[in-house]
Protein backbone atom coordinates (compact mmCIF):
# COMPACT_ATOMS: atom_id res chain seq x y z
CA UNK A 1 0.00 0.00 0.00
CA UNK A 2 1.63 3.45 -1.35
CA UNK A 3 1.98 5.76 1.92
CA UNK A 4 3.53 8.63 2.70
CA UNK A 5 5.07 7.79 6.40
CA UNK A 6 7.95 9.69 7.48
CA UNK A 7 7.97 13.56 7.72
CA UNK A 8 10.91 15.74 9.53
CA UNK A 9 11.78 19.15 9.85
CA UNK A 10 15.71 20.35 10.12
CA UNK A 11 17.37 18.99 7.34
CA UNK A 12 19.57 21.29 4.97
CA UNK A 13 17.54 24.35 3.52
CA UNK A 14 18.18 23.46 -0.37
CA UNK A 15 16.71 24.76 -3.79
CA UNK A 16 17.75 24.14 -7.18
CA UNK A 17 20.22 21.27 -5.73
CA UNK A 18 20.57 17.37 -7.36
CA UNK A 19 21.23 14.77 -5.29
CA UNK A 20 22.07 10.63 -6.20
CA UNK A 21 21.43 7.58 -4.00
CA UNK A 22 24.67 5.58 -3.67
CA UNK A 23 23.99 2.61 -1.08
CA UNK A 24 21.73 3.98 2.17
CA UNK A 25 23.07 7.25 1.78
CA UNK A 26 21.58 10.20 -0.28
CA UNK A 27 24.41 12.98 -1.20
CA UNK A 28 22.88 16.37 -1.76
CA UNK A 29 25.34 18.74 -4.13
CA UNK A 30 24.73 22.64 -4.17
CA UNK A 31 21.40 24.85 -4.58
CA UNK A 32 21.09 27.39 -2.84
CA UNK A 33 18.39 29.20 -0.60
CA UNK A 34 17.60 33.16 -0.17
CA UNK A 35 20.11 35.23 1.83
CA UNK A 36 22.69 33.07 0.67
CA UNK A 37 25.96 35.00 -1.00
CA UNK A 38 25.98 33.78 -4.50
CA UNK A 39 28.93 36.74 -5.67
CA UNK A 40 31.89 34.61 -3.80
CA UNK A 41 33.10 31.16 -5.72
CA UNK A 42 33.65 28.32 -2.97
CA UNK A 43 33.64 24.97 -3.01
CA UNK A 44 30.11 23.48 -3.89
CA UNK A 45 28.80 22.01 -0.08
CA UNK A 46 27.59 18.57 0.24
CA UNK A 47 25.00 16.87 2.19
CA UNK A 48 24.37 13.24 3.48
CA UNK A 49 21.50 11.50 4.25
CA UNK A 50 21.96 8.11 6.41
CA UNK A 51 18.44 6.76 5.04
CA UNK A 52 18.54 4.29 8.55
CA UNK A 53 18.73 7.11 11.13
CA UNK A 54 17.49 9.69 9.18
CA UNK A 55 20.78 11.94 10.05
CA UNK A 56 22.35 14.58 7.61
CA UNK A 57 26.16 15.46 7.79
CA UNK A 58 27.31 18.45 5.88
CA UNK A 59 30.51 16.76 4.46
CA UNK A 60 34.18 19.08 5.54
CA UNK A 61 34.93 21.78 3.04
CA UNK A 62 38.01 20.31 0.78
CA UNK A 63 41.76 21.19 1.62
CA UNK A 64 43.22 23.81 -0.27
CA UNK A 65 44.71 21.03 -2.50
CA UNK A 66 41.59 19.22 -2.91
CA UNK A 67 39.51 22.41 -4.05
CA UNK A 68 41.38 22.50 -7.54
CA UNK A 69 39.15 19.48 -8.04
CA UNK A 70 36.39 20.48 -6.74
CA UNK A 71 32.96 22.34 -8.25
CA UNK A 72 32.02 25.46 -7.67
CA UNK A 73 28.94 26.17 -5.86
CA UNK A 74 26.04 25.87 -8.27
CA UNK A 75 22.57 25.52 -9.29
CA UNK A 76 20.78 23.83 -12.11
CA UNK A 77 23.12 20.95 -12.31
CA UNK A 78 22.50 17.34 -12.60
CA UNK A 79 24.26 14.56 -10.88
CA UNK A 80 23.53 10.85 -11.62
CA UNK A 81 24.72 7.67 -10.00
CA UNK A 82 27.21 4.96 -11.63
CA UNK A 83 29.22 2.31 -10.15
CA UNK A 84 28.86 3.84 -6.52
CA UNK A 85 30.30 7.45 -8.38
CA UNK A 86 28.04 10.08 -8.82
CA UNK A 87 28.38 12.12 -11.72
CA UNK A 88 27.82 15.85 -11.65
CA UNK A 89 27.79 18.53 -14.95
CA UNK A 90 26.80 21.79 -15.59
CA UNK A 91 25.29 24.07 -13.68
CA UNK A 92 25.53 28.03 -12.62
CA UNK A 93 25.90 30.45 -10.04
CA UNK A 94 25.72 34.20 -10.02
CA UNK A 95 29.15 34.82 -10.17
CA UNK A 96 31.09 32.84 -12.65
CA UNK A 97 28.39 31.92 -14.96
CA UNK A 98 27.36 28.12 -16.26
CA UNK A 99 29.84 25.51 -16.27
CA UNK A 100 30.76 22.33 -18.30
CA UNK A 101 33.56 20.34 -16.85
CA UNK A 102 32.81 16.97 -15.36
CA UNK A 103 33.48 16.47 -11.78
CA UNK A 104 33.17 12.93 -10.07
CA UNK A 105 32.52 12.19 -6.68
CA UNK A 106 33.38 9.28 -4.95
CA UNK A 107 30.86 7.09 -2.37
CA UNK A 108 33.50 5.87 -0.74
CA UNK A 109 36.28 8.25 -0.18
CA UNK A 110 33.99 11.28 -0.32
CA UNK A 111 36.35 12.96 -2.46
CA UNK A 112 36.04 14.42 -6.03
CA UNK A 113 37.79 14.32 -8.82
CA UNK A 114 38.06 15.44 -12.21
CA UNK A 115 38.48 12.83 -15.43
CA UNK A 116 39.89 13.64 -18.61
CA UNK A 117 37.46 13.54 -21.10
CA UNK A 118 37.87 13.79 -24.78
CA UNK A 119 35.51 14.61 -27.62
CA UNK A 120 33.60 17.74 -28.32
CA UNK A 121 31.85 18.80 -25.09
CA UNK A 122 28.32 20.18 -24.69
CA UNK A 123 28.22 23.82 -24.85
CA UNK A 124 27.88 25.06 -20.67
CA UNK A 125 24.26 24.88 -19.52
CA UNK A 126 21.79 25.06 -16.06
CA UNK A 127 18.21 23.18 -16.44
CA UNK A 128 19.26 20.34 -18.32
CA UNK A 129 18.24 16.72 -17.38
CA UNK A 130 20.96 13.71 -17.06
CA UNK A 131 19.99 9.92 -17.12
CA UNK A 132 22.39 6.90 -17.21
CA UNK A 133 21.54 4.05 -20.43
CA UNK A 134 23.91 1.37 -21.24
CA UNK A 135 26.50 3.06 -19.72
CA UNK A 136 26.34 6.09 -21.18
CA UNK A 137 25.32 9.55 -19.14
CA UNK A 138 22.94 11.31 -21.60
CA UNK A 139 21.98 14.99 -21.57
CA UNK A 140 19.30 16.73 -22.82
CA UNK A 141 17.92 20.47 -23.51
CA UNK A 142 19.01 22.94 -21.03
CA UNK A 143 19.76 26.78 -21.39
CA UNK A 144 23.39 27.05 -22.82
CA UNK A 145 25.22 30.10 -21.61
CA UNK A 146 27.52 31.37 -23.92
CA UNK A 147 24.88 30.79 -26.71
CA UNK A 148 22.11 32.55 -24.71
CA UNK A 149 19.41 30.10 -25.85
CA UNK A 150 17.32 26.94 -25.10
CA UNK A 151 18.84 23.83 -26.51
CA UNK A 152 17.11 20.41 -27.89
CA UNK A 153 20.19 19.21 -28.47
CA UNK A 154 21.42 15.27 -27.28
CA UNK A 155 24.69 14.50 -26.57
CA UNK A 156 26.53 11.17 -24.16
CA UNK A 157 29.28 10.93 -21.96
CA UNK A 158 30.63 7.19 -22.10
CA UNK A 159 31.58 6.39 -18.97
CA UNK A 160 34.14 4.03 -19.49
CA UNK A 161 36.09 5.82 -22.23
CA UNK A 162 34.89 8.94 -21.03
CA UNK A 163 34.21 10.71 -24.80
CA UNK A 164 31.46 12.99 -25.25
CA UNK A 165 29.33 12.40 -28.20
CA UNK A 166 27.49 14.23 -29.88
CA UNK A 167 23.69 12.45 -31.10
CA UNK A 168 23.07 12.84 -34.76
CA UNK A 169 19.30 13.22 -34.18
CA UNK A 170 16.97 10.73 -37.04
CA UNK A 171 13.78 12.51 -37.58
CA UNK A 172 11.94 15.65 -35.66
CA UNK A 173 13.64 15.99 -32.69
CA UNK A 174 11.67 17.22 -29.44
CA UNK A 175 11.49 20.99 -28.49
CA UNK A 176 13.55 23.14 -27.13
CA UNK A 177 13.00 23.29 -23.34
CA UNK A 178 14.93 23.34 -19.60
CA UNK A 179 13.88 22.68 -16.34
CA UNK A 180 11.96 19.43 -17.60
CA UNK A 181 13.20 15.47 -16.37
CA UNK A 182 14.19 12.31 -17.90
CA UNK A 183 13.86 8.95 -17.03
CA UNK A 184 15.78 6.00 -18.53
CA UNK A 185 13.74 2.62 -19.15
CA UNK A 186 15.76 0.20 -20.49
CA UNK A 187 16.87 1.93 -23.89
CA UNK A 188 14.37 4.54 -23.85
CA UNK A 189 14.87 8.34 -22.60
CA UNK A 190 10.80 9.07 -21.39
CA UNK A 191 10.92 12.98 -21.18
CA UNK A 192 8.51 15.08 -19.53
CA UNK A 193 8.09 19.21 -18.82
CA UNK A 194 9.54 21.68 -18.77
CA UNK A 195 9.75 25.21 -19.67
CA UNK A 196 9.38 25.57 -23.88
CA UNK A 197 8.62 29.43 -25.01
CA UNK A 198 6.92 30.11 -28.62
CA UNK A 199 10.37 31.92 -29.55
CA UNK A 200 11.57 28.03 -30.32
CA UNK A 201 15.08 28.38 -29.04
CA UNK A 202 14.86 31.86 -28.21
CA UNK A 203 13.72 33.31 -24.61
CA UNK A 204 10.61 35.76 -25.32
CA UNK A 205 8.88 35.25 -22.27
CA UNK A 206 6.49 33.56 -23.55
CA UNK A 207 6.14 30.38 -22.29
CA UNK A 208 5.13 26.90 -22.94
CA UNK A 209 4.42 24.04 -20.69
CA UNK A 210 3.60 21.01 -22.88
CA UNK A 211 2.17 17.42 -21.07
CA UNK A 212 3.17 15.43 -23.86
CA UNK A 213 5.72 12.51 -23.48
CA UNK A 214 8.41 12.63 -25.66
CA UNK A 215 10.46 9.56 -26.13
CA UNK A 216 14.38 9.14 -26.97
CA UNK A 217 14.99 5.51 -28.71
CA UNK A 218 19.18 5.47 -28.07
CA UNK A 219 19.73 2.70 -29.96
CA UNK A 220 17.57 4.34 -33.15
CA UNK A 221 18.82 7.69 -32.02
CA UNK A 222 14.86 8.90 -32.90
CA UNK A 223 12.76 10.55 -30.67
CA UNK A 224 8.83 9.73 -30.97
CA UNK A 225 5.66 11.27 -29.19
CA UNK A 226 2.24 10.32 -28.89
CA UNK A 227 -0.56 12.16 -31.01
CA UNK A 228 -2.17 13.65 -28.23
CA UNK A 229 -1.66 13.56 -24.14
CA UNK A 230 -3.39 10.77 -22.22
CA UNK A 231 -6.99 12.03 -21.04
CA UNK A 232 -5.70 11.94 -17.39
CA UNK A 233 -2.28 13.48 -18.48
CA UNK A 234 -0.94 15.90 -15.39
CA UNK A 235 -0.72 19.73 -15.95
CA UNK A 236 2.54 21.02 -18.22
CA UNK A 237 5.19 21.52 -15.28
CA UNK A 238 8.66 22.64 -14.67
CA UNK A 239 11.28 21.72 -11.73
CA UNK A 240 9.32 18.84 -10.83
CA UNK A 241 10.68 15.66 -9.91
CA UNK A 242 10.43 12.22 -11.63
CA UNK A 243 11.84 8.72 -10.45
CA UNK A 244 11.51 5.24 -11.81
CA UNK A 245 9.97 2.32 -9.76
CA UNK A 246 9.51 -1.38 -10.92
CA UNK A 247 9.51 -0.39 -14.21
CA UNK A 248 6.81 2.59 -13.85
CA UNK A 249 7.43 6.09 -13.72
CA UNK A 250 6.79 8.73 -11.02
CA UNK A 251 6.60 12.71 -11.56
CA UNK A 252 5.91 15.04 -8.37
CA UNK A 253 5.25 18.10 -7.77
CA UNK A 254 6.63 21.16 -10.10
CA UNK A 255 5.01 24.78 -11.34
CA UNK A 256 3.35 26.09 -14.06
CA UNK A 257 4.20 29.88 -14.56
CA UNK A 258 1.56 31.02 -17.13
CA UNK A 259 -1.24 29.34 -14.29
CA UNK A 260 1.16 30.65 -11.46
CA UNK A 261 0.55 27.51 -9.62
CA UNK A 262 2.83 24.70 -7.94
CA UNK A 263 1.55 21.56 -7.79
CA UNK A 264 2.15 18.37 -5.12
CA UNK A 265 0.48 16.06 -7.18
CA UNK A 266 1.48 12.68 -7.90
CA UNK A 267 1.09 10.82 -10.82
CA UNK A 268 2.37 7.30 -12.59
CA UNK A 269 2.87 6.84 -16.10
CA UNK A 270 2.79 3.15 -17.67
CA UNK A 271 6.00 3.15 -20.34
CA UNK A 272 4.39 0.69 -22.56
CA UNK A 273 0.99 2.95 -22.76
CA UNK A 274 1.98 6.05 -22.11
CA UNK A 275 -0.88 6.51 -19.87
CA UNK A 276 -1.54 8.44 -16.91
CA UNK A 277 -2.63 7.74 -13.47
CA UNK A 278 -3.20 9.99 -11.13
CA UNK A 279 -2.51 8.54 -7.39
CA UNK A 280 -4.24 9.62 -3.97
CA UNK A 281 -1.90 8.26 -1.55
CA UNK A 282 -3.04 8.46 2.17
CA UNK A 283 -0.38 9.99 4.98
CA UNK A 284 1.22 13.17 5.53
CA UNK A 285 1.97 14.64 2.33
CA UNK A 286 4.56 17.75 1.44
CA UNK A 287 2.96 21.20 0.41
CA UNK A 288 2.95 22.27 -2.94
CA UNK A 289 6.55 23.17 -4.32
CA UNK A 290 9.33 23.14 -7.23
CA UNK A 291 12.75 22.51 -7.31
CA UNK A 292 13.10 19.53 -4.75
CA UNK A 293 14.94 16.10 -4.93
CA UNK A 294 13.80 12.74 -4.92
CA UNK A 295 15.88 9.52 -4.24
CA UNK A 296 14.42 6.16 -4.36
CA UNK A 297 16.03 3.78 -2.12
CA UNK A 298 14.94 0.38 -2.20
CA UNK A 299 11.26 0.79 -1.51
CA UNK A 300 11.04 4.28 -0.10
CA UNK A 301 11.32 7.63 -1.96
CA UNK A 302 12.75 10.50 0.08
CA UNK A 303 12.14 13.89 -0.88
CA UNK A 304 13.69 16.87 0.30
CA UNK A 305 14.11 20.91 -0.10
CA UNK A 306 12.38 23.31 -3.23
CA UNK A 307 10.48 26.05 -2.74
CA UNK A 308 6.68 26.09 -2.06
CA UNK A 309 4.30 29.35 -1.40
CA UNK A 310 4.48 30.53 2.20
CA UNK A 311 0.80 30.79 1.85
CA UNK A 312 -1.81 29.91 1.83
CA UNK A 313 -1.06 27.73 5.12
CA UNK A 314 -3.24 24.47 3.76
CA UNK A 315 -1.65 21.94 2.00
CA UNK A 316 -3.33 21.71 -0.72
CA UNK A 317 -2.47 19.97 -4.60
CA UNK A 318 -2.16 23.44 -6.22
CA UNK A 319 -0.92 26.84 -4.92
CA UNK A 320 -0.64 30.09 -6.59
CA UNK A 321 2.30 32.33 -5.70
CA UNK A 322 2.75 36.11 -7.37
CA UNK A 323 6.11 36.40 -6.72
CA UNK A 324 9.59 34.81 -5.45
CA UNK A 325 8.39 37.33 -2.56
CA UNK A 326 6.01 35.01 -1.80
CA UNK A 327 8.20 31.74 -1.33
CA UNK A 328 9.64 30.04 1.36
CA UNK A 329 12.65 27.30 0.93
CA UNK A 330 11.96 24.31 2.52
CA UNK A 331 14.61 21.97 4.99
CA UNK A 332 11.87 19.46 5.14
CA UNK A 333 12.16 15.59 4.62
CA UNK A 334 9.11 13.27 3.38
CA UNK A 335 9.41 9.49 2.43
CA UNK A 336 6.89 8.10 -0.05
CA UNK A 337 7.10 3.80 1.20
CA UNK A 338 5.87 1.66 -1.69
CA UNK A 339 5.90 -1.43 0.50
CA UNK A 340 5.45 -0.39 4.36
CA UNK A 341 5.68 -2.77 7.16
CA UNK A 342 2.66 -3.54 9.28
CA UNK A 343 4.60 -1.54 11.83
CA UNK A 344 4.68 1.57 9.90
CA UNK A 345 1.22 0.99 9.25
CA UNK A 346 -0.06 0.39 12.58
CA UNK A 347 2.06 3.69 13.38
CA UNK A 348 -0.13 5.58 11.20
CA UNK A 349 -3.35 4.47 12.26
CA UNK A 350 -2.40 5.89 15.97
CA UNK A 351 -1.14 8.94 14.82
CA UNK A 352 -4.55 8.93 12.75
CA UNK A 353 -6.47 8.16 15.74
CA UNK A 354 -4.40 9.88 18.49
CA UNK A 355 -4.27 6.59 20.55
CA UNK A 356 -2.02 6.84 23.64
CA UNK A 357 1.62 6.35 22.55
CA UNK A 358 2.96 5.93 26.40
CA UNK A 359 2.12 1.98 26.49
CA UNK A 360 4.34 1.62 22.88
CA UNK A 361 7.69 -0.02 22.76
CA UNK A 362 10.47 3.09 22.65
CA UNK A 363 11.25 2.06 19.02
CA UNK A 364 8.27 2.67 18.11
CA UNK A 365 7.68 5.51 20.14
CA UNK A 366 10.25 7.22 18.07
CA UNK A 367 8.73 6.17 14.32
CA UNK A 368 5.78 7.95 15.66
CA UNK A 369 7.20 11.04 16.20
CA UNK A 370 8.96 10.80 13.01
CA UNK A 371 5.60 10.39 11.27
CA UNK A 372 4.30 13.10 13.58
CA UNK A 373 3.29 16.98 11.49
CA UNK A 374 4.35 18.98 14.99
CA UNK A 375 7.77 17.22 15.55
CA UNK A 376 10.91 18.42 14.61
CA UNK A 377 13.40 15.61 15.35
CA UNK A 378 16.81 16.63 16.82
CA UNK A 379 18.61 14.29 15.36
CA UNK A 380 17.69 15.08 11.91
CA UNK A 381 19.65 18.49 12.11
CA UNK A 382 22.63 19.21 10.19
CA UNK A 383 25.89 18.22 11.77
CA UNK A 384 29.39 19.02 10.58
CA UNK A 385 31.14 15.53 10.28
Amino acid sequence: MLTWTVHLEGGPKRVNHAAVAIGARIFSFGGYCNGEDYETTRPIDVHMLNTVTLRWTLLPLPTEEEAQNTPYQRYGHTAVEYEDMAYLWGGRNDSVGACKILFRFSGSTLKWDKPDVTGPIPEARDGHSACIISGRMYIFAGYEEFTDRFSNDVNYLDLKTFAWVPVRICGKPARWRDFHTSTAIGTTMYVFGGRCDVGGDQFTNHEIYCSKVMTFDTLTNSWARPPQPSPNSPVGRRSHSAFEYKGNIYIFGGYNGRMEVHFNDLYCLEPSTLQWTRLKIPGNYPSPRRRQCACVVGSKVYFFGGTSPRVPKEKTETSTVQSDADLIDRSDLFILDFEPSLKTLASLVIIEHNLDRECLPHDLRWELAAMSTDNTISRLHTTNG
